[in-house]
Formats: C-alpha cells, sequence, structure tokens
C-alpha cells in the first residue's frame, strides 16, 4: 500500500512537472483576446485523475502553477485562473472514471470535465480573476474593449464570459482529452507499474 501511494506522489510529481513545461507552449487564437492563451498543461493533470484518482489530477494542476509562479508575468493571477480553472477538468473526469473505469465512462467523464471547466471559466473570471485585473493590471473597461475589438456587440464582461471564454476552455477541455485518449493506454502500464 505505501509503495503504491509512492509512486502515485513519484508519478505526479513527474506529470506535474511536465505540466508546467507544457505551459510555455501555448499559443493565442486569433477569434479570442490576445491575453487568453491556449495551452495543453490540462493533460498531464488528466492523466493522473485517470491513473490514480481524483486528487492526483488535481495535485498536477496546483505543482504546476506553483512551478509557474517562479517565471509568472502575471502577479500570480494567472495560476490562480489557471488552477482554478483547470482544476474542473480532472476533479470531474476523474470521479466519474473511478466508478467504472471503461473507455465509455472516461469518454463521459472527458465530457463531462470539459463542461465543468468551460462553466468554471466564466464563474472564476467574472467573480474572482477579473475583479483582482481590475485592481492591479487593467481596468474593465481595457478588457471588454478587448472583446469589443472581435465581436462589437459584447455589452459586458459575463456576455463576453458567454460568448468567448465557455466555449473556448470547453473546447480547450475536449482536445486535451482527445490527446489523453490518444496516449494513456500506452502510458499506463508504465505510470501503474
Amino acid at each position: 500500500m505505501k509503495k503504491t501511494g509512492l509512486r502515485a506522489l513519484t508519478v505526479t510529481a513527474v506529470l506535474g512537472a511536465a505540466g508546467f513545461v507544457l505551459m510555455f507552449l501555448d499559443f493565442s487564437v486569433p477569434i479570442i483576446p490576445s491575453f487568453i492563451k491556449f495551452d495543453f498543461s490540462e493533460l498531464p493533470a488528466l492523466i493522473a485523475a485517470f491513473a490514480f484518482g481524483p486528487v492526483y489530477g488535481v495535485l498536477v494542476c496546483l505543482l504546476k502553477n506553483l512551478l509557474h509562479l517562479f517565471v509568472t508575468n502575471s502577479a500570480g493571477v494567472g495560476e490562480l485562473a489557471n488552477f482554478l480553472m483547470g482544476l474542473f477538468l480532472p476533479l470531474t473526469a476523474g470521479l466519474i472514471y473511478r466508478y467504472k473505469k471503461t473507455r465509455k465512462t472516461a469518454l463521459l467523464a472527458s465530457l463531462a470535465g470539459s463542461a465543468a471547466m468551460g462553466a468554471a471559466s466564466v464563474a472564476v473570471n467574472y467573480w474572482i480573476i477579473y475583479p483582482i485585473y481590475y485592481r492591479i493590471m487593467m481596468p474593465e473597461e481595457t478588457i471588454l474593449a478587448a472583446y469589443q475589438a472581435i465581436l462589437p456587440g459584447v455589452d459586458s464582461i459575463l456576455e463576453s464570459l458567454l460568448v468567448f471564454n465557455l466555449p473556448f476552455t470547453f473546447v480547450k477541455g475536449l482536445v486535451v482529452s482527445l490527446l489523453c485518449f490518444l496516449v494513456y493506454k500506452k502510458l499506463s502500464p508504465v505510470l501503474k507499474r
């Protein structure tokens, strides 16, 4: 039992480091304001959640963001946002998958996790992250203007989050889930050995 727990923690640390590295491979998407980046750093967290359980997936999210604090250019706000939104994918997917470990359940769990992460992107940004940004980085009008430059019809931050962030984050979760499906089966024996 202790050996299994130690292995899970060791693999979690390695996956957290991998997530940290993947955070550097981010890019902007033309239909989203440039301060919102696409990366694949939740992939190691989802792998950990499927291999060892949802808590390990959340630990990977925490570890990658703690490591990223050493190189942040957002005063830690970006890392807080990444953690608070990103944890919903492995947490939700891991909770569902742990009860029935089949390919079909993994697919449903990934869809649910992606939806949860998308919904969290609206709530977390609206009530936590953007209010912090308004105080220390840029005013609300500047953030709203970035959204309006793409779609002039959006009238509020909440509407912007619903129109842009929710679908963007949901699709990000789906892409990460697809990648997980492509690599998990091959990695699983190595992770659990």
